[in-house]
């Protein structure tokens, strides 16, 4: 298996993670801009800002929590050469569910469905960190 499958969908979480970086970055310029927020109103990070800056700013502050282990488990799985369809398929089932879960928070929020989506992504990153575990245990490498 070869690392771009692997690597791809790692590339498109990064996107996702810049992208809404960007936009929070975008939205907390026009706020302080228009004058809704006055920059002694968060700088010592107060959770002043209207609530769709904050609704997209907590959307990108969650794209470095869980991800992290993702970002590590594939370092992991290239590292010890256990790639395969199996990786690949759940990398993607979690990226998937991080673009579903960011468009749910960045939008209507419902938090049903987001936690539904964070589900779906954490389940699939156990597995693929079992499986991962497995591996490297039943081999002895």
């Amino acid at each position: 298996m070869p690392v771009s499958s692997l690597m791809l969908p790692v590339f498109v979480q990064v996107a996702l993670t810049f992208a809404v970086l960007l936009w929070a970055a975008r939205l907390r310029l026009r706020a302080l801009r228009s004058g809704a927020v006055k920059p002694s109103d968060v700088a010592l990070r107060q959770p002043n800002w209207p609530p769709h800056v904050l609704q997209v700013a907590n959307s990108y502050q969650n794209e470095l929590e869980l991800p992290m282990l993702f970002y590590a488990v594939v370092a992991f799985i290239l590292i010890t050469s256990t790639n395969s369809i199996v990786f690949v398929v759940l990398a993607w089932v979690f990226v998937i569910s991080r673009l579903v879960r960011a468009f749910i928070h960045t939008g209507s929020n419902v938090v049903r469905l987001r936690g539904a989506a964070f589900g779906i992504g954490v389940i699939t990153l156990a597995a693929m960190w079992l499986i991962l575990a497995v591996r490297i245990l039943a081999t002895g490498a």
